[in-house]
């Protein structure tokens, strides 16, 4: 058998109990109202003349609509006004009164069915006590309304009690289900934006090491290939290029040093912290805690040491160009180390693709923007091809930085056989 009370294939009997308990309750106090009702039915029948048992099966039949309370509150409530004339069904129409009070029904149906159940018991209560020659009529009518109150106006209200209590307690659970459903909303939010976090930071990071890495091999392999050419014929050169070679190599030992050294220092609390919902929290301090292992703690290059990088590429055997225009002035360090990381990427290239090419490195301080140029003609054939390898990482990483930024990246070939990458960040 189901919840619903349905059994495999066939229907089963209407129940409407939400719990066992409930319904052992309300079919007690329909046995018990049954008991009284059909007990009151004796008296009912010899006043109606009918007979004794049809009177007691009368009343049996009325006190058991008892059970029925909490699936027709209503009905049971009618059933009582109208047996209240026969001098029966007091259980009934009292537990029928705070049912109906209690449950869902409208207000106003309430206080009409009420109405009437005060009505008619004050009615029946003065109709059977002024045959009384003795009574005193006052003593009646004051007799007639307090038992039409009493057993009217305390359900009712207790029921109101009741029922408003239970409204509030639903609404309760409601706003606590509401809030545990947004809570896990936003801890899954939360981890959702700390992922998003760590994998930006890890793609940070590959761009950093790639960066780092890709330019200072490149410079050793093309040192190392010139040193091996030169080796027999011209030792004084050669000489100068292993010194090269290990200048490059020790250099990005430092750099990478300095930022694994960045990676595994802990993160410095934040001075001041915001108060915020713990779900949201976890994604900053997560966001932050990785963030600031790259770029919060140490200052990369700057626009300053291009000459330097330039200066590099022309001893390793390029033919290099520089071109400043406007006037030089101090940016943000990350606007700086991304125009710096896009020279040193694009010198890099050069370096793989276009061996013995003439390059021109353009850099332009614009009102509000800084503007850089990398530019290499065709290879002229005669240098040898250093056998670099690529993994196509390089003009994505300038293009993630640039773009990071809200700048503009374009690359691609020139009409004269070149290649040529360009990228203009804002500097506000």
């Amino acid at each position: 058998m189901t919840e619903t009370g349905e059994v495999e294939g066939r229907a089963g009997p209407p129940l409407w109990w939400a719990r066992r308990r409930d319904a052992v309750w309300d079919v007690a106090l329909g046995g018990v109202s049954a008991v009284e009702c059909a007990w009151e039915g004796v008296p009912f029948a010899a006043e109606a003349g009918l007979p004794t048992t049809v009177g007691v099966l009368f009343g049996f039949v009325v006190g058991a609509t008892l059970a029925l309370r909490r699936r027709w509150p209503i009905a049971v409530v009618l059933v009582g006004i109208a047996v209240s004339p026969a001098a029966m069904g007091s259980l009934l129409a009292v537990v029928g009164m705070y049912t109906l009070a209690s449950s869902e029904v409208p207000r106003r149906i309430t206080a009409t069915l009420a109405s009437m159940s005060l009505a008619a018991t004050f009615v029946a209560m003065y109709m059977r006590t002024r045959g009384d020659v003795e009574a005193d009529p006052t003593l009646v009518v004051v007799l007639s309304v307090f038992v039409a109150v009493a057993l009217t106006v305390p359900p009712v209200l207790f029921g109101l009690y009741i029922g408003a209590r239970r409204r509030l307690m639903e609404s309760l659970q409601e706003r606590a289900d509401s809030l545990e459903r947004e809570l896990s909303l936003l801890a899954d939010r939360a981890e959702e934006r700390a992922e998003w976090a760590r994998t930006e930071e890890r793609t940070r990071i590959a761009r950093e090491m790639h960066d780092v890495v890709a330019h200072r091999v490149s410079l050793m392999v093309v040192h190392a290939a010139a040193l091996e050419a030169v080796a027999v014929k011209d030792p004084a050169r050669a000489a100068k290029n292993a010194a090269l070679v290990g200048d490059m190599g020790r250099q990005a030992l430092t750099e990478l040093r300095e930022m694994l050294g960045v990676l595994r220092a802990p993160p410095k609390p934040a001075p001041a912290p915001v108060p915020a919902p713990a779900p949201v929290s976890v994604a900053a301090v997560a966001a932050g805690a990785v963030a600031g292992a790259v770029c919060g703690t140490e200052e990369g290059p700057s626009l300053g040491e291009l000459e330097a990088l330039v200066g590099q590429s022309r001893a390793a055997g390029m033919t290099v160009e520089m071109l400043v225009h406007g006037e030089w002035a101090a940016y943000a360090a990350d606007v700086e180390q991304t125009a710096f990381r896009v020279v040193q990427e694009a010198l890099t290239n050069c370096h793989k693709h276009a061996p013995g090419a003439r390059v021109v490195v353009r850099l332009a301080h614009r009102a509000g923007e800084v503007a850089m140029q990398v530019e290499n003609g065709p290879c002229d054939g005669k240098a040898p091809e250093p056998g670099l390898p690529s993994g196509g990482n390089g003009l994505v990483g300038m293009r993630e930085r640039v773009l990071g930024l809200g700048g503009v990246f374009v690359s691609g070939p020139t009409d004269a056989g070149g290649f040529k990458v360009s990228a203009v960040l804002p500097t506000a």
